[in-house]
């Protein structure tokens, strides 16, 4: 019978880091991977060797990536294992890091995420799909913005105020790709992507990276690393698409199928929730997905933003970091990036964007619609 985290040993996230989220450069991503390692490792308080096992997500690098990034740090046997699932590869990984030592496999293991969209190359599966230079995603997501806008008689600059938020949550965190505020005049006049979607609306792709280290009860009295500072993963959960039914977004359905399996698992519900880091490759994806989580009913979240009730300092803060429209989305990071987050969150270590007495965090990812990907963290004390 299969078994929920919660079930197991306990799993706490001891150590974060990143590398900046980044447009395109000459860093090769091997520094850009190696930041992040040791940047983590410095935050647990602990050295490489013990770290029992690795979790490499990547989208973009090809075969065996993170081989020639961890010899850098000394060879120790520890096993390794590449992870390649679209937009949720880092959130994958993470979870197998979690499984991993929850099942008592291990003490200690790292999930690191690492890209570079200029290696970036489509699998030829052989078979023609007639749509492929029609419904590019930025016009599919154009598409889900209107039929959103006109559903719920709300304006597409409406959905726009999504980007306003992102862009100042952005800005304020120095692991961002875009570190700019943005008044809605500028969101609305930049440049046009496919329909009333501009440029600041979407996801920049970049570089970048991020690691997280997660260990054991039984590790952290060990290794004297501080359990304070420690965030406990409460639930895990991963699922893929099924056959809906016409009409259906097949996004929304999975993520309303994959988080209500979470919230049980971690007995909680949605009110709950302090801190929300979810997929928001484009604006509407934000209000389909908050009410997808069930923060709101549908039709509701253009009325939560506008109230300000998923800013800072609201009800509960969505994208505290940014969001994928402005901390950037480099693909293999993007999920680890978000547990990083919400750790920096429940640790009340956030700075400038510190949500107040943020107790319970939920990630959110997608993977091109294929798979969903969703954990709870909780702070202890």
């Amino acid at each position: 019978m299969a078994r929920a985290l919660n079930e197991l040993r306990s799993v706490y996230v001891v150590g974060i880091g990143w590398h900046r989220y980044q447009n395109p450069s000459e860093t090769s991503y091997v520094t850009l991977g190696l930041a992040a390692i040791r940047e983590a490792l410095a935050d647990a308080r602990i050295e490489w060797p013990a770290v029992e096992s690795s979790y490499v997500a990547t989208a973009l690098l090809g075969m065996a990536a993170g081989r020639p990034m961890l010899r850098h740090l000394g060879a120790t046997g520890a096993p390794l294992l590449h992870i390649e699932n679209a937009s949720a590869s880092g959130s994958t990984a993470f979870r197998q890091a979690c499984i991993e030592v929850a099942s008592g496999i291990s003490d200690v293991a790292l999930a690191v995420g690492v890209d570079k969209r200029n290696m970036v190359r489509r699998s030829d599966t052989g078979i023609d799909h007639l749509a492929d230079d029609a419904i590019v995603p930025f016009t599919h997501f154009a598409l889900l913005t209107n039929e959103y806008a006109g559903r719920h008689h709300v304006s597409v600059d409406d959905i726009a105020l999504v980007a306003v938020k992102n862009h100042r949550n952005g800005a304020r965190n120095p692991n961002a790709q875009r570190q700019q505020d943005r008044t809605l005049d500028e969101v609305l006049g930049g440049k046009k992507v496919s329909g009333s979607l501009t440029a600041l609306q979407c996801t920049p792709i970049g570089e970048g990276a991020a690691a997280v280290i997660v260990a054991s009860d039984d590790a952290i009295k060990r290794l004297g690393i501080n359990p304070d500072r420690a965030v406990r993963v409460t639930a895990s959960v991963g699922r893929s698409e099924r056959v809906y039914p016409p009409g259906v977004g097949f996004d929304a359905a999975l993520t309303r199928e994959t988080v209500e399996l979470a919230l049980a698992e971690a007995k909680r519900t949605p009110g709950d929730l302090d801190i929300i880091e979810l997929h928001d490759a484009f604006t509407v994806e934000e209000l389909h997905y908050i009410e997808s989580i069930g923060l709101c009913a549908e039709g509701q979240g253009i009325a939560m933003l506008k109230d300000g009730a998923l800013d800072i300092g609201g009800r509960c803060a969505v994208n505290p970091s940014g969001g994928l429209i402005a901390m950037g989305h480099p693909i293999g990071p993007t999920g680890i990036g978000q547990i990083g987050e919400i750790t920096m969150q429940l640790r009340g270590e956030a700075g400038a964007r510190q949500h107040r007495d943020a107790r319970v965090g939920l990630a959110h990812m997608v993977g091109v619609g294929a798979v969903c990907y969703v954990h709870l963290l909780e702070r202890s004390a």
